[in-house]
């Protein structure tokens, strides 16, 4: 009887023991891009002439602007040096289509 009633128990126990556990994973990618923007729209998208063609860029919640030697620019200096024409490294997160620009850095200081 002691035998038929462990058997059972392991039966009933044993799947549980050996089930698999699935982990799923997300992966983001950090990159940058670089060209002369061509369209600016600031809080929402940046355009840029890449060497492999144009590329529209959308901001994140917040961005941040630097002169190429690190230095963070205020509101007033990104509104008269932001502008089409110059040239700029955007740091995006992301992959795809589905990227937000966190950093941009104009390459003059």
């Amino acid at each position: 009887m002691k035998t038929i009633l462990l058997s059972l128990t392991l039966a009933v126990v044993a799947p549980f023991a050996w089930a698999q556990v699935s982990e799923t994973s997300t992966t983001t990618t950090t990159t940058e891009g670089s060209g002369t923007i061509t369209e600016y729209s600031p809080g929402s998208t940046i355009a840029l002439k890449e060497t492999s063609g144009p590329r529209t860029y959308h901001f994140g919640n917040t961005v941040t602007y630097v002169t190429r030697s690190g230095k963070v620019l205020d509101e007033d200096t990104v509104r008269t040096r932001v502008k089409v024409g110059i040239p700029v490294r955007v740091h995006y997160v992301g992959t795809g289509d589905n990227v937000l620009v966190d950093r941009v850095t104009l390459d003059e200081d």
